[in-house]
C-alpha cells in the first residue's frame, strides 16, 4: 500500500490547451493492458528535458537528446511501458527510430519531432512492430483530457497512477499545470527509473525552457531515493504550448515569472514525492532534512547518505530506534573536515542526539514513537554554516525484495 497517497481523481486534472493524449494496448509485455501512450503538441510548443546520468542509457534517451538538439520543434511524446529498450545496442536504437518515424508520418511531421520513451525490463527487445500497430488506436482515442489515462498507462510496478495539477492568473489570464510521473524502483537522484511530464499552456520564452526544467528537477525528481540505483531510461521533460493568451513569461525572478516558476516547482514535487509514497514495498515516508552546511552541495551529500542507507531504511521499517546508523551515515557522507562534536539529531520533534553523542533527555521509547509514524522527519543540522538541503526516501521493507525477485515473472 503507497504511504499516504490516492489515485488521482481524473476530474481533478486540468486540462493543457495545445496537449491530446491517447492511451492504447500494444501487448508490449502483457496482453490486455494499456500499455502505449501517445501525447500530441500544438504547433510552437517548447519543449525541454533532462535524463538519466547513467552512461549505459537507454536508446530512447539517446534519441531523446539528438531529437531535442536538432531544433526542429517537438510535436508528439511517445511512450511505452513493459520494456525499456535498454541493453539492446544498434537494433534497440533502430527499433526506437522506426516508432518515431511510423509516429510521424501518421501525424505529418519529421521523426525528430517525437521523442520517445520506454520503461519496464531491460535486455529485452523492443517489440517495436507492437508499438506501431497500435499507433492508430492511440491517435484515435486522443482527447485533452485523458491525464488521468496517461498517468496509469505509463505505470511498471507502480501501485497507484501519479498526477497532479494547478491553476494560477497570469496577466489575467488563467493558466493550467498538468504532470504525471511513474516510478516506484531504482530510484536515486540523478535521475531514477521514472518518468515525469510536466505541460503547462502558459506562455513562456522558448531560452527559459530548459532553465526550468532543470531548476524543477534539482528541487524534486533529484531530491528522491528509494534504493540507491540510478536506472537506464530516467527521463523528466518540461512542456509548454503557449495557448493560455498571457504575456510571453521573459524572466524567473519576480512576478508572473516568479509565480509560473514557483507553480512548475511545487507540481514537479508533488509527483516526486508521489514517487516515494509508492516506493516499492515502502510502508513509510520520510523527510530528510540537513541544515548547518557550508554549502548545499555538502548538505545533500549528507541526506543522501540517510536516505541511501539499508541500516537506516530497515531500522525505520521495524520502528527501531537504533539511531546511530543515522549518525554513522552523516560521517561517512565525504565531509573530510566534519566536527561530530557539533552535530545535532532529531526525529520530528525529539532531540535525540546533541553535540554528536546522545541527548541526556533522550528515552528511546521517544524515538520508537516516532518512528511507528507512516512520515517522519529526520533532521541535522552540522553546525557549520547556513546551508540547508531536503531529501524525501522511503523504508525498506520485506516486499521490496520479494517485488524485485518477482519483477519478471
Amino acid at each position: 500500500m503507497p504511504v499516504n497517497l490516492l489515485a488521482p481523481d481524473p476530474s481533478s486534472l486540468l486540462t493543457v490547451r495545445g496537449v491530446e493524449i491517447g492511451v492504447a494496448m500494444a501487448g508490449v509485455r502483457k496482453a490486455n493492458r494499456r500499455d502505449l501512450t501517445v501525447v500530441t503538441l500544438a504547433a510552437g510548443s517548447s519543449v525541454a528535458g533532462v535524463f538519466t546520468s547513467n552512461r549505459f542509457c537507454a536508446a530512447p534517451v539517446l534519441l531523446c537528446r539528438e531529437h531535442l538538439a536538432a531544433g526542429q520543434g517537438i510535436r508528439a511524446i511517445l511512450v511505452n511501458t513493459g520494456n525499456a529498450n535498454a541493453g539492446t545496442g544498434a537494433d534497440g536504437l533502430a527499433r526506437a527510430r522506426s516508432t518515431c518515424a511510423a509516429l510521424a508520418a501518421r501525424l505529418g511531421i519529421q521523426p525528430a519531432q517525437v521523442l520517445p520513451f520506454s520503461t519496464g525490463v531491460i535486455m529485452e527487445t523492443l517489440p517495436h512492430e507492437r508499438i506501431e500497430a497500435a499507433l492508430p488506436a492511440a491517435l484515435a482515442d486522443a482527447r485533452s483530457d485523458h491525464w488521468a489515462l496517461a498517468a496509469e498507462a505509463i505505470m511498471t510496478t507502480d501501485t497507484v497512477p501519479k498526477a497532479a495539477s494547478r491553476q494560477l492568473m497570469l496577466g489575467g489570464k488563467a493558466v493550467h499545470i498538468t504532470g504525471i510521473s511513474k516510478g516506484a524502483g531504482m530510484i536515486r537522484p540523478n535521475m531514477a527509473t521514472m518518468l515525469g511530464f510536466v505541460a503547462t499552456d502558459a506562455a513562456i520564452a522558448p531560452e527559459l525552457m530548459q532553465r526550468l526544467v532543470k531548476e524543477a528537477a534539482d528541487a524534486s525528481f533529484n531530491r528522491i531515493t528509494i534504493d540507491g540505483d540510478t536506472s537506464t531510461n530516467d527521463s523528466f521533460v518540461m512542456i509548454a504550448t503557449h495557448q493560455a493568451g498571457n504575456a510571453p513569461i521573459t524572466q524567473l525572478e519576480q512576478g508572473d515569472g516568479a509565480r509560473l516558476r514557483a507553480a512548475l516547482i511545487e507540481v514537479s514535487q508533488q509527483l516526486a514525492q508521489a514517487i516515494v509514497r509508492d516506493g516499492e514495498g515502502a510502508t513509510k515516508f520520510i523527510t530528510v532534512q540537513v541544515d548547518g552546511g557550508r554549502d548545499v552541495d555538502e548538505c545533500r551529500k549528507v541526506a543522501y547518505a540517510i536516505g541511501h542507507s539499508p541500516l537506516v531504511k530497515t531500522a525505520f521499517f521495524a520502528s527501531d530506534p537504533n539511531l546511530g546508523r543515522i549518525l554513522a551515515a552523516v560521517g561517512y557522507a565525504g565531509i573530510d573536515d566534519l566536527d561530530q562534536g557539533l552535530i545535532d539529531l532529531f526525529l520530528d520533534d525529539v532531540h535525540v542526539a546533541m553535540h554528536g553523542a546522545r541527548h541526556p533527555a533522550y528515552a528511546e521509547e521517544q524515538g520508537q514513537r516516532v518512528m511507528k509514524q507512516s512520515e517522519i522527519t529526520v533532521r541535522v543540522d552540522l553546525h557549520r554554516g547556513t546551508a540547508s538541503a531536503t531529501v524525501w526516501t522511503c523504508d525498506l521493507s520485506h516486499d521490496y525484495v520479494s517485488i524485485n525477485a518477482d519483477y519478471r515473472s
